[in-house]
């Protein structure tokens, strides 16, 4: 069994994330008497969710498959191009990868009770514009793009290119869906954040205020 660590190292990661938000999902409906929207009251939510969660399942699966020396010359998993430099790179991106993580845990516990999965149209949540929020609108969706993309760097097989690319379309389009809703909801307050702070990336080093 030849064991890949950066594959391994990142599917590690990924389960231990993917384990963290199910762990919180629990929490909200064990404090909140709901499920943080995990599986969305809207219909359009839950469509989404169909085709997100085996596209989830598989992201974690991959390169943990791959890692532990499972299917390596299965044509799907194996990585369909390599470049002079690539293991320095491949070490780089799960460096990142780990950051990454790190940085989306502290979004969490930001977040606090405000965390949700998606749009829930009957609720509103407090705003947190304070702490990561202060620097860019949705952290957490950005970190995770970062995430799907080092993944992509560590196993560049074309499963894992394809499941990537679809994860990080779903992504995009969820997070204009919140945005409008989020605006709809806490209308010129948080019409204003979006104004000044960016969605992924900081518009500015300065933190914003309200």
């Amino acid at each position: 069994m030849n064991i890949y660590w950066p594959a391994l190292i990142v599917g590690v990661i990924l389960l231990i994330y993917w384990v963290r938000v199910l762990i919180m999902v629990r929490k909200t409906k064990k404090e909140a008497g709901h499920h943080a929207n995990f599986i969305p009251e809207e219909k359009l939510g839950r469509l989404i969710r169909v085709i997100w969660m085996p596209l989830v399942a598989l992201w974690v699966l991959l390169p943990l498959i791959f890692g532990v020396g499972l299917l390596q010359n299965f044509a799907l998993l194996r990585p369909a191009f390599t470049y002079p430099g690539a293991q320095i790179v491949v070490w780089i991106a799960t460096a990142i990868a780990i950051i990454a993580f790190i940085i989306t845990w502290v979004c969490w516990i930001k977040m606090g009770k405000s965390w949700r999965m998606g749009i829930d149209p009957n609720e509103k949540t407090q705003l947190i514009l304070s702490g990561p929020y202060g620097y860019v609108r949705h952290p957490i969706y950005g970190l995770s793009q970062l995430l799907v993309l080092m993944t992509i760097v560590v196993l560049p097989s074309p499963a894992m290119i394809v499941v990537g690319v679809l994860h990080i379309l779903l992504m995009q389009w969820e997070v204009r869906r919140e945005d409008a809703y989020l605006v709809a909801t806490h209308g010129e307050p948080y019409a204003k954040y979006k104004q000044n702070v960016g969605r992924f990336l900081p518009r500015s080093l300065r933190p914003y205020q309200p």
